[in-house]
């Protein structure tokens, strides 16, 4: 006798109340696994809590915000010192509205955002899994268990920046959303006002994709690009666009302008254009090594193949009638289009992003954080996976029942019955392998973690600093005083605040170098400058009126626009000589006044290679006073100024330059 039953993932008129075991039981296995895996992501995330140094470096960015400084991270100095844009303003309205303490700020808004991204992300999924409900056979009992959620989970960087006060929580949160809108589009088979709505909504969400963090336009402009080619009318087709750019258009228009760069300044300082491969593929080793992490992506890539084969066996088992060929080119570009707007073409644009994000990391070389880049790739390559549809058919034991004459014709659906058992036992044992592997594997860790940073220059930034300051949690500012140098340089900044000059670091962790500024100088010019990598807790435990600037070149332009060192530690292969920022700041070049590492004829040919009229335009640029006309010629020459490099020995740029050489103060 046939079901009445509805069948799971059909539009139902009775609602809730008609609904049968086949919708009960994905439903609760849906949420008993979402609210299983957040909980021990939110239990994993909080054990490692902590804000990194990079992470405190946006919160600079905030102070000079609420003090009428604009967005800077040193007063009077237009530079973009945060590479999300999105993340500094999100992070600024919640200190607004809560008035508390940045740090807090930072820790709950990231964990808020990396908890919500997983129910959401596997909520999309469900919805892409909705057509597979019942399996080959169409009658069977579905489970929807978590498999690509736990997988990410279970890796020790994801809970590691998981808070971080760095932008990965946002980034996976806005890569969830935008997956549910795009299968809740790809689903859409009607228009109307709601329907445009919602995919100007999709359009928007797709369009803040460089805001968030530039590489992500990747996945933002495929999704926009699959939302444009579909079937739209074209009115339509121009309000995606101008939804979809507005905002980020707007802003890019007031960066070239403000700031007179195309990108943020750190990716000038990390010249995001570059290619290591070598690195690159190094990174990606030193993630997938200590985890084994290759044994759940293969069973991941299986599981796929098998989902896909059942999806298309199904399909051909269900209808039996031949497509109709398109006659004429117009009906076949029709056809084209509309088979963008399917749950087929999502999950290919999805794969293509992550797959393509992935390797442009790879190129880049990765970075010096142990995982972090590749989160976000990885994230989405799990996105159509990150929950698993196990189906028992109804008639499971009928399947292997001895087959009689009366029922030879009943052989072909006791097949697929067999060949749905199959495909639900290799499921089902690919899920319990990769719990297995997430329990043993959860808690593994790079070797010499926090001691070594090793030769490929990747470090586990968290345990880095735990261990070298015996704090668990580190949070706030003030934690990072107990860091090598961080208490000895606030001591030295309320020394020397009132008299200005460069305070530099010593090789003595209780001791810093200071350059002093000329006896002449005149008190109002008198500032003080610190000069040290660590630009997120140097910055975060200085007062506003100090400017803080690193050799790196994150938050300091003349040493973002050298030259990157070819074999460079990743993510540090531009390091400025300290004689740059004496003759930038007019310290006192002469010795005695002048630290005894430091030469004097470098200091002197600094000051020459300073006069470069290229370089004085870029100083302009962002230290003159703000200006309609400044804005003008700002969004002209930020083209230049973007691709301006300068040598890091100032003999090379006085050459380069051709400046005349300084008479030396010691010949050689």
């Amino acid at each position: 006798m046939q079901s009445t039953e509805p069948v799971p993932g059909e539009r139902r008129t009775g609602g809730i109340r008609t609904w049968g075991a086949r919708q009960w039981v994905p439903t609760i296995s849906f949420f008993v696994g979402a609210v299983a895996v957040t909980t021990f992501f939110a239990i994993g995330a909080w054990q490692r809590r902590w804000i990194a140094d990079d992470g405190l470096i946006v919160l600079r960015t905030l102070r000079n915000l609420f003090a009428g400084n604009g967005p800077v991270f040193n007063a009077g100095e237009r530079v973009e010192a945060n590479t999300s844009t999105a993340w500094t303003y999100l992070l600024w309205f919640w200190a607004w509205i809560t008035d508390g303490q940045l740090e807090y700020v930072a820790l709950w808004v990231a964990l808020v955002l990396s908890l919500s991204a997983i129910p959401i992300a596997m909520y999309g999924t469900a919805r892409l899994m909705r057509t597979r409900f019942g399996g080959i056979t169409g009658d069977g009992y579905t489970l929807l268990l978590p498999f690509g959620a736990i997988i990410y989970i279970a890796l020790p960087p994801a809970r590691d920046f998981a808070t971080s006060g760095l932008e990965n929580g946002l980034v996976i949160f806005w890569i969830a959303v935008l997956w549910c809108q795009l299968i809740a589009w790809s689903r859409r088979t009607r228009g109307g006002v709601a329907g445009n709505t919602a995919t100007l909504l999709l359009a928007f969400t797709a369009g803040l994709a460089p805001l968030i963090r530039p590489e992500l336009t990747v996945l933002g402009g495929l999704v926009l690009l699959l939302v444009v080619l579909a079937p739209q009318t074209w009115p339509m087709r121009v309000g995606i666009v101008v939804v979809a750019a507005v905002l980020p258009v707007g802003y890019q228009i007031f960066r070239m302008g403000y700031y007179a760069l195309l990108v943020p300044n750190p990716a000038v300082a990390k010249d995001a254009s570059g290619s290591k491969w070598h690195q690159g593929f190094l990174y990606v080793a030193n993630l997938f090594g200590p985890y084994v992490l290759l044994l759940p992506v293969v069973l991941a890539i299986i599981a796929g193949v098998v989902l896909t084969a059942g999806h298309r066996s199904r399909r051909v088992g269900g209808d039996t009638s031949a497509p109709e060929e398109p006659t004429t080119w117009r009906s076949r570009i029709g056809g084209w289009s509309a088979a963008l707007q399917t749950p087929t073409a999502a999950v290919v644009t999805v794969l293509l992003a992550g797959l393509i994000g992935g390797l442009y990391w790879m190129r880049q070389g990765g970075d010096f954080m142990h995982g972090r880049v590749l989160l976000a790739p990885l994230f989405t390559l799990l996105l159509p996976l990150m929950v698993l549809p196990i189906t028992i058919p109804a008639h499971a034991r009928a399947a292997f029942g001895k087959n009689t004459s009366e029922e030879a014709g009943a052989e072909t659906p006791r097949r697929r019955t067999r060949m749905a058992l199959a495909g639900a036992g290799a499921l089902a044992a690919f899920w319990v392998t990769t719990l297995v592997w997430a329990i043993v594997c959860h808690q593994n860790t790079l070797p010499n973690a926090g001691i070594d940073i090793g030769r490929s220059g990747i470090v586990d930034e968290r345990r880095f600093y735990v261990t070298n300051m015996g704090n668990e949690n580190p949070v706030t500012a003030a934690d990072y005083l107990d860091y090598p140098r961080m208490r000895a340089m606030a001591e030295w900044i309320d020394e020397f605040h009132s008299q200005g000059g460069v305070i530099l670091p010593s090789s003595d962790y209780d001791q810093w170098y200071i350059a002093k500024l000329p006896d002449d100088t005149p008190q109002k010019d008198r500032k003080l400058t610190v000069y040290f990598l660590n630009l997120g807790m140097t910055s975060m435990n200085a007062p506003l009126d100090v400017r803080v600037v690193d050799q790196m070149g994150l938050a300091y332009p003349l040493a973002a626009h050298t030259e990157r060192l070819v074999d460079g530690r990743i993510g540090h292969d531009k390091n400025l000589p300290s004689e740059w920022v004496v003759a930038e700041s007019g310290a006192y070049p002469r010795k005695p006044g002048l630290p005894g590492y430091l030469d004097e004829d470098v200091v002197r040919q600094a000051e020459v290679a300073l006069t470069c009229p290229a370089t004085q335009d870029r100083f302009i640029s962002y230290e003159s006073q703000w200006t309609f006309a400044r804005f003008k010629q700002n969004l002209r020459k930020s083209f230049d100024f973007t691709d301006y490099r300068i040598e890091r020995e100032p003999e090379y740029e006085i050459q380069r330059c051709g400046l005349t050489m300084p008479e030396r103060i010691h010949p050689k």
